[in-house]
């Protein structure tokens, strides 16, 4: 999904469940709106807490793509089918100046 895409439904309140894989401080310095945390090397072990249903739209995110796919691996391990990446990751949508929270 497009960070324009993602975007816009975040401000339409359309937004699909989004999952931030980065590390602990990264997430603290400022994630998109609305993204659960979850550190990649942990999705595996919290499955539960991923927040999407194995069969619901999911947006999963790192900094720049590698901890994302290990992290998409782990879910499509557990079943997960309709998940897909930020595109460009956190860096764009930051580079970019989108909204963040903290």
């Amino acid at each position: 999904m497009t960070a324009d895409e993602l975007e816009a439904r975040i401000r339409a309140g359309t937004a699909p469940a989004i999952l931030d894989v980065r590390s602990v401080r990264e997430f603290a310095g400022g994630h998109v709106p609305g993204a659960v945390h979850i550190p990649f090397w942990r999705v595996a072990a919290r499955i539960a807490d991923v927040p999407a249903a194995k069969d619901q739209h999911l947006i999963v995110y790192c900094g720049h793509g590698p901890r994302a796919a290990i992290a998409g691996r782990a879910l499509r391990r557990h079943g997960f089918t309709r998940f897909e990446y930020l595109d460009g990751h956190y860096s764009t949508w930051h580079r970019e100046g989108r909204r963040e929270e903290r």
